[in-house]
Formats: structure tokens, sequence, C-alpha cells
């Protein structure tokens, strides 16, 4: 009731408060309307180029900006009202506007990162493409950051200390590593997945210490999901991946053909020309890359064979492809056999019969019973 009056004696006394707060809404709400017509237009500018860096930064500050505006036109408006306030609420008003401006500032700067991280996501605002993973791990680090930051500041304007706090959260900070170490574990070997990139969203990895086998569907800070060949969800605990080997097929430069072939022992006079033919119809394939170890070779003495081998690389590591280039391979090498009037061979055993060797015949003498 006080302030009521204090303002009616006041509005009676003197009108040009009035007039100043109508000024200062008006000219607030304008510039504000004008703003918004400047960042469309400047929109349509940034949009003709491929920068990073304008487009999050227009992004950004576009509404932060104008919330900016309206906070600051509201203080003064705040300030022309204030001898009619109490002092209690005038000591409140000032904080309250410092805590504003300051979430203001991290709303700016969350846009900006959440915004980065986006379009760098986006193929063709980069020349090379980045890691999916990395830049996901680093947005959430500066995120996690400026929020910590921020409510430290918020904290100390508001007349909390922030020695204190500090203090508390490093003694709550050991309890609460003792008591969830599991937890802590998991996160910092989510660190270490982030930091060393052993693999990414997307990628087939296995463990040959551990049934683990799939393709990467998602990364957290706790835990990893993986999808197995059966569609299964695996959800495996980010520590796991500091103890075991882990292999990453996706990330192989080729794909290896690797086969014992073996033909008769009749066809020992051919084998010679069938290996150098085979030899030849590698370096030729176009999907054998010629570049790399390609061994076509008599390898052994088989029990029912005659072994050679071939050793090569193909060019595709596409799963699929990989077994159409193979197969077309050994299709070629069973024409090339064919062709040279060989054949493939398969278990047999040969019995000898040496003629005029006779035989023993023994003869087994039973009794019958009485």
């Amino acid at each position: 009731m006080d302030t009521l009056e204090r303002w009616w004696q006041h509005l009676n006394g003197n009108q040009d408060w009035v007039l100043q707060v109508f000024a200062v809404i008006f000219i607030t709400l304008l510039a504000n309307f004008i703003a918004k017509k400047f960042y469309d237009r400047l929109e349509i500018q940034f949009s003709k180029t491929k920068n990073l860096w304008d487009d999050a930064l227009l992004w950004a500050v576009r509404k932060p900006s104008r919330a900016f505006m309206l906070i600051i036109g509201t203080r003064m408006a705040a300030e022309i009202m204030e001898p009619m306030m109490d002092e209690s609420i005038n000591n409140l008003v000032k904080p309250a506007f410092l805590v504003m401006i300051i979430s203001v500032v991290l709303w700016f700067v969350i846009r900006m990162i959440s915004k980065a991280e986006e379009l760098l996501k986006t193929p063709g605002y980069t020349q090379q493409p980045l890691d999916e993973t990395t830049v996901t791990a680093l947005a959430k680090l500066l995120r996690l950051s400026v929020i910590i930051t921020g409510g430290l500041v918020i904290a100390q304007s508001m007349g909390i200390s922030v020695s204190g706090v500090l203090a508390f959260g490093g003694i709550g900070g050991i309890a609460v590593g003792f008591a969830a170490k599991d937890l802590l574990a998991n996160f910092f070997g989510g660190l270490m997945v982030y930091l060393d990139r052993p693999f990414s969203v997307g990628d087939w990895v296995r463990s040959p210490d551990r049934n683990i086998e799939g393709t990467i569907e998602h990364i957290g800070w706790r835990l990893t999901v993986i999808r197995t060949f059966d569609k299964r969800p695996l959800y495996v605990p980010n520590s796991t991946f500091t103890s075991i080997a882990l292999e990453n097929p996706s990330r192989m430069s080729h794909r290896r053909i690797y086969e014992t072939m073996g033909v008769r022992y009749d066809d020992v006079a051919k084998l010679p020309s069938i290996v150098s033919a085979v030899k030849a119809m590698l370096a030729e394939h176009p999907e054998v890359d010629h570049n790399q170890t390609l061994i076509v070779n008599f390898n052994q003495y088989g029990a029912s064979s005659l072994d050679f081998f071939i050793y090569c690389m193909t060019v595709t590591t596409n799963w699929v492809k990989f077994h159409e280039v193979k197969q077309d391979v050994l299709f070629k090498v069973a024409e090339i056999v064919q062709e040279h009037g060989a054949e493939f061979a398969f278990p047999t055993q040969t019995l000898h019969v040496i003629e005029g060797v006779a035989q023993d015949s023994r003869t087994v003498k039973t009794e019958e019973p009485a």
C-alpha cells in the first residue's frame, strides 16, 4: 500500500516519468523490431556462402541479442521508477537484472556451441569430414564448462561465497568418488574413447577377448550401444574398452583372398603352367590391388593332391563386394585348371596288388561240445 500511495503522489506531482517510461518501452520495442528485420536480411546474405562460423554466429546471437535489448529497456524503466519503490525492492532489482544479463550471455555461448556442432556434422561446411564422435564430445565438454562457469558467476553475483562452494564440492567429490567408482570408471573410459577414437558411430568392431561384435550405434559418457548382426542392442560399459583388445574392421585398407587349391598327382606336369596362368590372371584383375602382396605358388604335396595357394588383396573393403570379387577369382581359377586339361583333386586311395604273391590261407578248427 505504501508503494501504491507513493506512486499516486508522484504521479500527481510529476507526470514526466510516465512519458519517460513510455519512451523507453517504445524505443526498446522499435529496436527489437529493427534487429529482427536486420537479422532476416543478414540471414539471406549469409545463406549465399558456406562459411561455418558466420551462420553459427548469426543463429546464436539472434534471440539472445533481442532478449538483451528487452532486459536493458526494462532496466532503464526500472531506474526511472526507482524513486517510487521501496529500498528492499530496489536491492533485489539490481542483482536480478545482473543474473538475467549473465543468463543471456550463457544462452548465446551455448547456442553458438550447439550450432557449430550441428554444422560441423553437416557435409559441405568443412573441406575434410570431421569425426562425428569427436565433435559431439568436444561440444558436450564445452557446454558443461560454460554451464559450470556461468553457475559460479551467478552465485558470486548473488552474494554466495564461491570458495565455500568449491571447498564443499571438493570434499563431496571425494565421497562421491568412493561411492561411485564404477560410474567414474565408465566416465573416464568414455573420455578415453573420445580422445583416442578407436571407433566411431557406424563402425563395425569386434573383440577377440570378449563376445562383442557389431556396429557402433551410440557412444555415451557411461556406456556404448553396439547393434549386433542379429539386430540386438548390446550395451557395453565404457570402462570395458580400457582393458580389452578391440578390432575395428571398418578401418581396414584392403580385404584378403587367401585360398589353397589342389590338383591331381596325375597333373604334376601341368601344375607350373597353371600356377603361371593364375598369377597372370590376378595381375590383370581390376579388383585386385597390384601394389600389394600377390603370391601364387606350389605349396605342398598333400595326401591326395598337389596344393598351390593364392594370396592377394582386393581394392574394395565392402563385405558384399569382396565376396563377389572372391567368387569371380575362384571361378576364373577353375577355368584355368580346366583349360590346361587338369582336374581338382579329391580324397582318393589307390591299392596296388602285386601279382604272383602267394597269400596264406588259414583254417580255423572248431570243436563241437560233446
